[in-house]
């Protein structure tokens, strides 16, 4: 049995796909399994997938029917994991050569269900490389706490967990962008103990990363927040009430931004966008539970939860206009 599996969802990246894989390749830890799922991709990546499984058996190649989107190409890959634990590496990252062996000491050593890599933020343009700065000063968290911490992302979301965890929340792709990150906050929520390692995670940042776009589906950050509530919702939590009022401030808190980041953009998208981002606001406005949220919040201006859209943005765009002329 692999002591480990690794995922990796796999769309046009052979420019990186090589040292992403060399980096698998080259673990210390040798009892893994390799999962790395093609996307339909239309340049020379699944060739270089193909290569590489020939080479070493541990590398195992899957591909979707139609291109779907990382969390779909994860579920796939998933079904297939023989690992105790699961992690996932994007196609244009890597690990440090003994990322899989600290990891699993970790988890050996604590008992927990979950450990969080060391995230090294790599910058394409200049080579330039620091540590995600944490927001906790602690090396070992409760579930619940690790999960209210990723919210804002104090805690990143880049870890190896058991396979258990997988199994039960695979990757929620209810969206094509975002609501990937909701599966990351359910392992930590169920994990019971979450704690750190030393294992390094390389994550590469460079403009060509979907979520730097401005683009019409920065508005699926909406839909992936109520699919988080959901979720939370059907879980058998015993202080599910504290849980779901403050995850309804943080997605109110969102809504609010999505629309900072609507009146910003707004001339970079067509008629018919816009259309389709009005309908999000007012569909999503009706989601929201204004007795969830805390009276301090909903006293300040521009963040009192109206439902109706165009009080909605009456208020908020005077807010912003203030701020705006505050030059804040």
């Amino acid at each position: 049995m692999a002591e480990v599996t690794v995922l990796t969802a796999v769309y046009n990246a052979e420019n990186y796909l090589r040292q992403c894989l060399d980096s698998l390749k080259n673990q210390t830890l040798k009892e893994c399994q390799f999962i790395c799922i093609d996307d339909c991709s239309t340049d020379a990546s699944y060739s270089i997938l193909q290569e590489y499984a020939q080479e070493d058996k541990r590398f195992q190649v899957l591909r979707t029917p139609a291109n779907s989107g990382q969390a779909k190409a994860r579920n796939l890959g998933i079904r297939f994991a023989k690992g105790k634990y699961i992690a996932m590496l994007d196609a244009d990252d890597w690990y440090a050569p003994d990322t899989l062996e600290q990891a699993c000491c970790s988890l050996e050593e604590t008992g927990a269900s979950c450990t969080l890599m060391e995230l090294i933020l790599h910058r394409e343009e200049d080579g330039c490389e620091e540590c995600y700065p944490l927001r906790t000063t602690k090396t070992g968290w409760s579930g619940e706490e690790a999960f209210r911490l990723s919210l804002d992302w104090s805690l990143h979301g880049l870890y190896v967990a058991k396979a258990d965890l997988f199994k039960r929340f695979p990757y929620d792709d209810s969206c094509r962008l975002y609501s990937d990150d909701n599966t990351t906050r359910l392992h930590y929520l169920n994990a019971g103990k979450v704690v750190s390692c030393k294992g390094r995670y390389y994550y590469r940042k460079h403009a060509a990363s979907m979520t730097n776009a401005c683009s019409i589906r920065r508005f699926d950050y909406m839909p992936a927040n109520l699919s988080m509530k959901r979720q939370l919702e059907a879980l058998p939590l015993t202080d599910k009430q504290d849980v779901l009022d403050f995850y309804e401030r943080h997605r109110w808190l969102n809504l609010v931004d999505c629309y900072w980041y609507y009146r910003l953009h707004r001339d970079a998208f067509n008629a018919e966008e816009q259309q389709e981002i009005r309908e999000l606001f007012a569909s999503m406005l009706q989601t929201i539970e204004p007795q969830r949220l805390p009276w301090s919040l909903k006293a300040k201006l521009g963040y009192y939860p109206f439902r109706t859209y165009r009080v909605f943005c009456f208020w908020e765009d005077l807010y912003f206009r203030l701020r705006e002329l505050m030059g804040r």
